[in-house]
């Protein structure tokens, strides 16, 4: 989260998606433009083998999203004061859009499939389509009339492919399925961090016994249950209790030793001999001490920094 500019200080990417996105959002949701303009993300995109193994990995990723948002928390601060969260920019999220982010229940229901994603897919309101170097605005308007040809700013006009590949790309759950699973609840970070996302995702999910003790872990926990997760992590990190008692931290410490492990068993060796490990190290310190990057941002900003946010600039600059 941009931690001392207004939204009006920030300019707009060029593009014209986002002109449209801009519109749009403010219809739907309250922090849309918030999400736009003044947060960054880590994301990494996992490659899956099979349905099956997709479905499995998609399940697995979407449970422990709010152990990514509470491990990687960095955005405490909004125009020169703490906000009140940990994740600012996870909680904003959640007054973006209804109708294209959330914790996807359907993911772990019986049956669930590539069919099933499709069906959610065509359901999620358009934002535009591409043609001749142009986005034409259909923001609000159903793929499903797009393709019966009864699209209103295309009457007759059927998609392409390539209109529902750019369609996919405009839906922001936790966990979204392409051709690939990205990961999508991390805030942005140092160098470090930036490593240290895929090493915790690879070492979960490329790893057949880590993957399956991970699905352990949260195979459990109802629907509710991990909607409330959801909910409380952005303001309360590792503090968040957990289906069963405890909370995120035990689980955290968990999650990182399963994929501490799922990377020695992977046995990627760079030119010392050094596993994927090492990559975690960020991760493991953050569970030792059980306190999140943004919590250390808060320490400073309370103390040497005596209120004053200028001073991270300097001092978180990389």
């Amino acid at each position: 989260m941009w931690p001392d500019k207004a939204r009006a200080d920030l300019p707009v990417m060029p593009k014209g998606r986002y002109q449209i996105m801009l519109g749009y959002m403010p219809q739907v949701g309250s922090l849309g433009l918030d999400m736009m303009l003044r947060t960054c993300t880590i994301q990494v995109n996992l490659d899956y083998r099979s349905e099956a193994d997709m479905v499995k990995k998609f399940r697995v990723g979407l449970a422990l999203q709010p152990v990514a948002t509470a491990l990687f928390a960095n955005s405490p601060l909004t125009e020169g004061r703490p906000n009140g969260y940990l994740s600012f920019r996870s909680h904003i999220w959640e007054d973006t859009d209804g109708d294209r982010t959330g914790m996807l229940p359907f993911v772990f229901e019986d049956g669930f499939g590539y069919e099933r994603y499709c069906d959610y897919a065509l359901d999620v309101p358009m934002y535009f389509v591409f043609r001749e170097g142009r986005y034409i605005d259909v923001a609000g308007e159903s793929f499903r009339d797009f393709l019966d040809g009864r699209l209103p700013q295309m009457p007759g006009e059927k998609p392409l492919i390539s209109d529902f590949t750019d369609h996919l790309s405009t839906i922001f759950p936790e966990v979204r399925l392409k051709s690939f699973l990205e990961m999508r609840g991390a805030d942005g970070g140092r160098w470090g961090r930036i490593c240290a996302l895929p090493a915790l995702w690879v070492g979960l999910l490329y790893d057949d016994q880590a993957l399956d003790a991970a699905w352990e872990l949260v195979r459990d926990w109802t629907i509710a249950e991990r909607e409330e997760l959801r909910r409380a992590v952005p303001r309360l990190g590792l503090r968040t209790p957990v289906p069963g008692g405890g909370t995120l931290h035990e689980v955290s410490r968990q999650v990182v030793e399963l994929a501490s492990a799922g990377l020695n068993r992977r046995a990627r060796l760079n030119a010392s001999g050094d596993n994927e490990g090492g990559f975690l190290d960020p991760l493991r310190e953050v569970v030792a001490s059980g306190r999140s990057p943004a919590e250390r941002l808060l320490d400073k900003y309370h103390g040497e920094w005596n209120g004053d946010v200028s001073h991270i600039y300097a001092e978180m600059s990389f």
